[in-house]
């Protein structure tokens, strides 16, 4: 089929926004992020938030919308984002989703529904007791019993997955494994052209990482996280958890230096960045645009256009 939205995706640091925003201006295009962390209000600097110059006048959609308070989730995303996105092909534009979270980039493009259940049932709650009160091997246990593939596909220690698939087979009588197979079985709710930005050499996406951390720390990433924690937010909140937040509240707490946390933030960037290219790596539709040393986005939006007019996308 036909391409109608536009992906540019990739690892931290690779360059998206700004050949998102170079698309946009050249195809009549909105920007829809896909980044789990950008969601979030208040936290701007070390989400690499793009500034109102870096959009460039291109509207920006998925960027703050929920309060770091809030456990925000991928099926809420996918609820929040896909009338955007429909809104976009309606008005006649290009939709152009921009964002490094796989996760979230995935499901929109299916359009997937998730298995719902009361929100307000308190069965998260009592399952998260549980987990602190018998220990997490008692849950997963259960949930082996109730959904033997979930069990073995989830990590012992991911606390908030079991409890989820927990949840969900309390509150439906379904087991998660069992809804995904059907999510699975509808056709996808848009058909993507994806665009994958990665370095040739590896030593230059690392090099480009810890420069961006380095420019974090100097636009002020320590009073941010200082700023969000003096506000009454609780660190283990699903917020804090995002890299370059953790690392720095928890210098701070044992009384450690910011410029120590930003060393781990350095690390931990590297280690999400391989985590991100395994996954994009399993899309073999994709194509990719390798930079040299420097980015540069005369040739990528030369690249991207080609494909572009190629695919009939416009």
């Amino acid at each position: 089929m036909k391409p109608n939205i536009l992906v540019i995706c990739g690892p931290t640091a690779s360059g998206k926004t700004a050949l998102a925003v170079a698309l946009a201006q050249r195809f009549h295009g909105e920007v829809v992020s896909a980044d789990s962390m950008q969601i979030y209000r208040r936290m701007d600097i070390g989400t690499a938030k793009p500034t109102p110059e870096e959009m460039g006048g291109i509207p920006h959609h998925m960027i703050d919308v929920a309060d770091p308070e809030e456990n925000y989730s991928v099926a809420r995303y996918v609820r929040d984002a896909v009338p955007i996105v429909d809104d976009i092909l309606a008005r006649r534009k290009l939709p152009i989703i921009a964002g490094g979270t796989g996760l979230y980039i995935d499901n929109l493009i299916a359009g997937r529904e998730f298995a719902p259940f009361p929100a307000d049932s308190g069965l998260r709650e009592i399952l998260q007791h549980r987990a602190e009160a018998e220990g997490l091997p008692v849950l997963l246990e259960e949930l082996r019993r109730a959904d033997p593939d979930a069990a073995q596909r989830l990590h012992p220690n991911d606390a908030k997955r079991i409890i989820r698939a927990l949840e969900v087979y309390l509150a439906t009588g379904k087991t998660i494994s069992q809804h995904n197979r059907e999510t699975r079985a509808v056709p996808n709710r848009y058909t993507p052209l994806t665009i994958v930005l990665n370095f040739r050499d590896r030593a230059d996406l690392w090099s480009r990482i810890d420069r961006r951390v380095d420019e974090m720390m100097a636009r002020g990433l320590e009073q941010e996280v200082r700023g969000l924690l003096e506000s009454g937010l609780d660190p283990r909140c699903t917020a804090m958890q995002a890299i370059g937040y953790k690392e720095i509240a928890a210098a701070l707490a044992e009384g450690r230096s910011a410029a120590d946390g930003a060393q781990e933030v350095k690390l931990h960037s590297r280690q999400y960045a391989k985590r991100q290219l395994t996954w994009f790596r399993r899309n073999p539709e994709a194509h990719w645009f390798l930079w040299g040393q420097i980015p540069d986005f005369s040739s990528a939006l030369t690249f991207s256009t080609e494909l572009i007019l190629a695919s009939g996308l416009q």
